[in-house]
C-alpha cells in the first residue's frame, strides 16, 4: 500500500484513491457509482474534504481527509471508522 500512497501528489489522486478503497470496502462497481465531495470548511477556510459514495441498497461509504492532519479517515456503511491513512506527501488545498 506505500506505493500507492506514494502515488498521491494532488486532489485527483487522492479522489481516484478514496473513491477505490470505499468501493472496495463492499465490493462496489467503481464504474457504476460515482463519487461525491464537498469542501469542507473551518473559520472561513479550506480544512479538508468529505467524500462520500452512494451505492446500492441506499449504501453510504464516506471518507473525510484533513489537511492540516494530512489524514484521511474511511467511514463503513454503519458510520464505524475503519481505516485510517497518513498520506506521505502533503496535498495543497484548492477549491475544486
Amino acid at each position: 500500500m506505500t506505493e500507492t500512497l506514494d502515488a498521491i501528489r494532488d486532489l485527483d489522486d487522492l479522489r481516484a484513491f478514496v473513491h477505490k478503497t470505499l468501493c472496495d470496502r463492499e465490493n462496489i462497481l467503481q464504474d457504476q457509482f460515482g463519487l461525491t465531495e464537498a469542501a469542507l470548511i473551518r473559520g472561513g477556510q479550506d480544512c479538508g474534504r468529505h467524500f462520500w459514495v452512494q451505492g446500492p441498497r441506499s449504501v453510504r461509504l464516506e471518507a473525510i481527509w484533513v489537511a492540516d492532519r494530512n489524514t484521511v479517515y474511511f467511514y463503513d456503511a454503519r458510520g464505524a471508522r475503519y481505516l485510517k491513512i497518513q498520506l506521505v506527501q502533503r496535498l495543497a488545498i484548492c477549491a475544486a
